[in-house]
């Protein structure tokens, strides 16, 4: 039997729940027509225009109760972490997070993504916020059962006609409400730990729990009167109705369709009394998903885009007063969530383009029955819309990646849908609904500037998916709207004011067409791989002219030899990696500037996708932390680096007393630093290779490469060299990487006799520390710590608790723990160093392939 090759294994992890949650959703939307097959859409309309604008107040009403109560979740969410923040960023954080992450479900605008921009400028780390996602999410699915079956054990009859009478079912309700609360009560008083999939959570206290209970209660509650407000008359009562909703929603949640649309509205439709009018039902659906989910959507949109009209500057900036000082950093924040909202709005007009060119044109005023032009207007407005809809579908990915051609394309094909929407029989809804949309874009221009191709990039599972879902929903829409007029050939010859079904039949094929070009174009394109650059000196000499403008030392390793090198458009920016089986490894951060920085990261994550690999971030720092989460990465902390800084630093005073006592030792000793430029003499290098050699001879494994500097002659020849000499001759050597002005410096390749091992690291670091203060510089980075830092807390996902296990015991394979001891000494500042993989790319795989870059391959791990 023929294994499976790892890449297939891949795919196959990938695809299977994508597939799984179209073929869902395609099942939610079968059994939802079938269920609707004797509803007219006019009744539909009708009837959703008849409801009194009272209840509609009432329903909004509810619905922002509902989203009140949400900002309890993350203040028992921040109190479980002990953090405090200011009530009003709280508030800020869980109403946008809700509104996006709602309506768009499973997606790169989720309710986690939006809580770290604005959490994390607020001081909390990526694994803090992922707490509170986590603690949210659990919290919504422990009040969905406890509400659901409460409701249950009130009125058992909404599951009538099982094998179970009432009483059963009330006393087994009763019953698993009991048992599920004194479990969790358990559990909270004696601090034990839930383990939900790969998360461990330390139960919080009774308190905690009961108030969580209390704000998920108002929240269920608030938006099953929202759409129990909108029923008709017949509806069952609210208690009753209650247990109906908890179910449907946890139906749809369950699912993992966005929003749960199709699926939701199915359970609802289903468990409703057959004597409810279906009609009436689909209209207080469609009305519900307005109010509850587009409405706080709206809202949250509007919100960002007057916060980025407000960052731009300008006359109209000048209507918006300052945020507070303690909640600036959060507004500011804003922007970073902005291309990927961008693109789910584009894709929602597009999604709503498609069906409004489905729609059967109700108006009978504006256009004469008989008229050609009138025909041939009708017949190029519903054509235009259909075909600006799926111009908004394939422009959304490009949108994503902050193309800037995709945004003033995006706002063109807007504006040709209000032209279309104009012809089609003056559609003035559809009108005002674009060109706010439209409006609400314009202050985002400034977060697209990639010069990029708009079809670079694999177009992702994900985007293939929701567009399988769009148009097996708009095919759906379509089938609804128009089966009551029989399939005949004359359909798509018959041109006529009046002839809608021909009309939307045509443009639902020129749309449906367009799109199967594009996407056959795309399968076509040959995989491109990128090839290292074979202009040697070239690459050196741009290296060098970008590390001339840099701060970070860690740039200097582009000069090794063993990495690929990838340049900015500009050459002022360059990123380093390897290529290891499917994984194509960055070594830490880009260097340059930030803004050619960004797209060089994007066009590194779009080479390795082109060519099949999955693209990893290794060793990154902090800075960059917006952009990987943008890509949709998981972050993992794999260390800390330990960096001096020098103007803290004074080796007088008790706290360095030993180390003083030492250094002077050693001085006493003969050992003394000297400081060698490049190039360096063949003198030297004979020196410094003996040493290194016999350094060598003492370890385990190859000379170790990629994440470290090599000794090669070519490679020292770019940097000073920090030589340790006792009466005259080198005993110890470390090459210095310092580049720019020089005010951040590190080491690299530290080596020495082993004959002189005690004592020297500690020697060389000090001498160093005080000659490169006096030098002028202001940082000296002691290198990363690996798996130091990793959190202690039950919350911790598996990688943590693995990296803290190494960290603590790995002692027989590699000293970690003593290594951030012997650095700690220097009392440094520790940084975060992490590791960027994509979703469903196990960080211990990554690195398994990063370390096999360093050792050179599988040998090198074991063996000399």
């Amino acid at each position: 039997m023929h294994r499976l090759s790892d890449k297939t294994r891949a795919l196959l992890r990938r695809s299977v729940p994508l597939i799984l949650g179209l073929a869902l959703f395609g099942l939610g939307i079968a059994a939802l027509s079938h269920l609707l097959h004797s509803v007219h859409p006019k009744d539909v309309i009708a009837q959703a225009r008849s409801i009194p604008l009272s209840t509609l107040l009432l329903a909004v009403l509810s619905t922002f109760v509902g989203y009140g109560a949400l900002t309890g979740y993350d203040w028992w969410a921040l109190r479980f972490i002990d953090r405090r923040l200011p009530l009003r960023a709280v508030a800020m954080g869980s109403f946008l997070g809700s509104a996006f992450g709602n309506t768009v479900g499973v997606s790169i605008v989720s309710g986690g993504a939006v809580r770290y921009r604005i959490y994390a400028a607020l001081g909390l780390d990526a694994f803090e916020v992922a707490t509170v996602s986590t603690y949210i999410a659990v919290s919504v699915g422990m009040g969905l059962t406890f509400i659901g079956l409460g409701a249950l054990a009130l009125h058992p009859s909404v599951i009538g006609g099982t094998v179970l009478s009432p009483d059963v079912i009330r006393w087994g309700a009763t019953a698993l409400v009991g048992l599920a609360l004194a479990t969790l009560m358990t559990l909270s008083i004696g601090r034990k730990t839930l383990k939900i999939r790969r998360f461990e959570i330390t139960m919080p206290p009774p308190a905690a729990i009961l108030g969580q209970l209390g704000f998920s209660l108002i929240d269920v509650l608030a938006a099953a009167l929202c759409l129990w407000l909108l029923l008709p008359e017949g509806r069952p009562d609210f208690t009753t109705f209650t247990a109906i909703f908890a179910g449907a929603m946890m139906l749809g949640v369950i699912s993992h369709v966005p929003g749960g649309i199709g699926v939701f509205e199915t359970a609802i439709i289903a468990a409703l009394p057959g004597d409810t009018p279906v009609g009436h039902i689909a209209a207080a659906l469609l009305l519900f998903r307005a109010i509850y989910y587009l409405l706080p959507f709206a809202l949250a949109f509007l919100i960002v885009s007057l916060n980025e009209l407000r960052i731009a500057g300008g006359a109209l900036s000048k209507l918006f007063s300052a945020p507070r000082a303690d909640l600036r950093p959060a507004y500011n924040a804003l922007s970073g969530i902005v291309p990927s909202l961008v693109a789910v709005t584009a894709f929602g007009y597009g999604v709503f383009l498609l069906a409004v060119a489905f729609v059967p044109s109700f108006q009978t005023g504006a256009l004469n029955e008989g008229d050609l032009s009138a025909a041939l207007l009708l017949e190029i407005g519903v054509l235009g819309t259909a075909v600006m809809g799926v111009v908004l579908l394939i422009l959304s990915h490009a949108l994503l990646r902050r193309v800037s051609a995709a945004f003033w394309l995006m706002i063109l094909a807007m504006a040709m849908g209000i032209l279309a929407a104009m012809f089609n029989n003056f559609d003035f809804e559809s009108m005002d609904i674009l060109a706010v949309g439209l409006l609400a874009m314009l202050p985002f221009r400034r977060a697209f500037y990639r010069q990029a191709k708009l079809t670079d990039g694999v177009f992702t599972p994900a985007w293939i998916a929701l567009v399988l879902a769009s148009l097996l929903a708009g095919a759906a829409f379509f089938f609804f709207l128009h089966r009551a007029t029989p399939y005949s050939l004359s359909l798509w010859t018959e041109f006529s004011a009046n002839a809608n079904t021909p009309r939307s039949l045509r443009a639902g094929v020129a749309a449906s067409t367009l799109l199967l070009v594009f996407t056959v174009i795309q399968a076509l394109r040959p995989a491109h791989t990128h090839k290292a650059d074979a202009d040697r000196d070239g690459s050196i000499a741009r290296t060098n002219a970008v590390l001339a403008q840099a701060s970070d030392p860690q740039g200097c390793l582009a000069l090794s030899g063993d990495k690929r090198l990838m340049f900015s458009d500009q050459n002022s920016a360059y990123l380093m990696y390897g290529v290891q089986r499917s994984a194509w490894v960055a070594l830490g951060d880009p260097v340059g500037p930030a803004s050619e920085a960004h797209d060089l990261a994007w066009e590194f994550f779009e080479q390795a996708q082109r060519a099949n690999g999955r693209p990893v971030f290794y060793e990154v720092s902090e800075i960059y932390l917006p952009l990987w989460i943008e890509m949709g990465l998981s972050l993992h902390k794999i260390g800390e680096e330990a960096v001096v800084v020098l103007k803290d630093f004074s080796l007088s005073g008790s706290k360095f007393k030993t180390m003083r006592a030492a250094y002077n030792k050693k001085q006493r000793e003969g050992l003394a630093l000297e400081m060698l430029s490049p190039p360096h003499s063949d003198a030297v290098f004979a020196e410094i290779e003996a040493i290194s050699t016999a350094w060598l001879g003492g370890k385990t494994g190859r000379e170790k490469g990629f994440s470290v500097g090599r000794f090669d002659r070519a490679y020292l020849d770019h940097f000073p060299l920090a030589v340790i000499r006792r009466e005259g001759r080198i005993v110890a050597f470390a090459n210095v990487l310092a580049p720019g002005d020089g005010k951040r410096v590190a080491i690299d390749l530290m080596r020495y006799l082993p004959a002189e091992a005690s004592g020297m690291m500690e020697f060389l670091f000090l001498s160093l520390i005080e000659h490169m203060r006096e030098a002028g510089a202001e940082e000296f980075s002691l290198g990363v710590a690996p798996l130091s830092g990793l959190s202690p807390r039950p919350t911790a996902r598996m990688w943590n608790s693995l990296g803290r296990m190494m960290f603590e015991h790995g002692g027989a394979f590699y000293n970690f723990e003593g290594l951030r001891s012997f650095k700690q000494k220097f009392r440094p500042d520790w940084r975060p160093r992490y590791i960027a993989v994509p979703p469903g790319y196990a960080p211990m795989r990554a690195m398994a392939n990063v370390a096999l870059l360093i050792s050179g391959g599988p040998r090198g791990l074991i063996g000399k």
